[in-house]
């Protein structure tokens, strides 16, 4: 599959998924105008063209995350992968470890974190939340030492789950069995709905050890209403004890909230809205990264994601300070438009995108990239 970038996925992906799906992956909160901030910040910045540099040879490769990359991007949770194609979690696990970049398993993934661990190469994470029911989320940070994962990625911006138009509309997490709206939706798209009858009855497989209901939508809704609304500082410290291993921080958009994460042995942070799922009006997480990474940039390493969907916005936030970004919708989309050829075309062209604009940049490293990166970037 040839890649003709992100926007072209999304189009293809909304022809081929089912309402209750589709608006699940393209909604935000309220009046999307986070959703709408995270894109507008990008085109707000330029990257300066430079010429007369040997550019034969630009290596996109970098160390972040404790780890060697193939690149500066890596594909972040994203709930319910394995609805957007059947096997889907897989099919992405699978294109991270061919691209040498990250994979976060999500909490609400269709696939366990044991059977995405399987998948031989993959550099695994897992995201958690903290449930209500401590035993619950000790059990998770056990399975996932088990399993060898040795970074976790706790969410933090969902103490409360706000109105989402069009899940609303559609009914995502209010009902517990499909709708007969629903239901015809699925059989407006036979290719998808045949893949997930052949795939079987879907759950949440990440959860099933924990019995949260009789169907995906009564899980999807009782997972949702487990997550601990009261989480405070004195619990990040009571994680911090209980895990290990590589402790990375989701949903972090203040430079204060951002001290006080690595004062409590925090080894990483994502400036991230949830892709302006959560907030609503908020800043752009752009925007607020340089000041993130003028707080605690000498201390932990800066995730970014939000907003992301070319080589040149990756190039952007690491000119910024950030030292990779998370994807989630574009690899949903690419999920949905091609399945694992969609998910190669995006790892592939997005590495190329990179490419191309640090040549263009007179770029040949990352390390000359974060050399330079006061000079590489001008206000619109």
């Amino acid at each position: 599959m040839e890649f003709s970038g992100v926007d072209d996925l999304c189009r293809t992906a909304s022809h081929r998924l089912p309402r209750l799906f589709r608006d699940y992956v393209n909604g935000g909160a309220h009046g999307e105008v986070t959703m709408r901030a995270n894109r507008q910040a990008f085109l707000d910045w330029k990257i300066v063209p430079r010429c007369l540099r040997d550019v034969s040879q630009v290596d996109i490769g970098s160390t972040w995350l404790g780890k060697p990359r193939g690149a500066p991007f890596m594909l972040g949770p994203v709930g319910f992968a394995g609805m957007m194609h059947a096997g889907g979690d897989i099919m992405a696990a699978q294109a991270a470890a061919r691209a040498g970049i990250p994979f976060a398993v999500s909490t609400f993934s269709i696939a366990s974190m044991e059977k995405l661990a399987r998948v031989p190469g993959v550099d695994l994470l897992a995201q958690i939340y903290v449930f209500r029911d401590r035993a619950l989320t000790r059990d998770m940070l056990r399975r996932a030492h088990a399993c060898g994962i040795d970074g976790i990625i706790l969410t933090v911006d969902t103490a409360i789950t706000p109105m989402r138009a069009r899940d609303v509309r559609n009914g995502f997490r209010r009902m517990t069995r499909p709708s007969v709206a629903q239901l015809l939706s699925m059989a407006s798209r036979p290719g998808w709905s045949l893949r997930m009858l052949m795939a079987g009855k879907a759950r949440i497989g990440n959860l099933a050890p924990y019995s949260m209901g009789r169907n995906l939508l009564e899980e999807a809704r009782n997972a949702a209403a487990g997550i601990d609304p009261s989480l405070t500082w004195r619990d990040l410290a009571w994680l911090r004890k209980e895990w290990g291993g590589r402790l990375i921080v989701k949903g972090v958009m203040d430079a204060d909230d951002a001290r006080q994460c690595v004062e409590n042995g925090v080894d990483a942070l994502v400036v991230s809205n949830h892709g302006g799922r959560q907030m609503d009006p908020s800043p752009a997480t752009l925007s607020v990264l340089p000041e993130i990474v003028e707080s605690v940039g000498e201390h932990c390493e800066i995730v970014l994601d939000s907003g992301v969907r070319q080589g040149g916005d990756i190039v952007t936030a690491l000119a910024l300070g950030a030292c990779g970004v998370a994807l989630g919708r574009p690899w949903a989309w690419a999920l949905a438009a091609a399945g694992r050829k969609g998910m190669d075309a995006l790892t592939t062209g997005l590495s190329g995108e990179v490419r191309d604009v640090m040549g263009l940049a007179g770029l040949r490293t990352m390390a000359e990239l974060a050399a330079r990166r006061t000079q590489v970037l001008r206000r619109a």
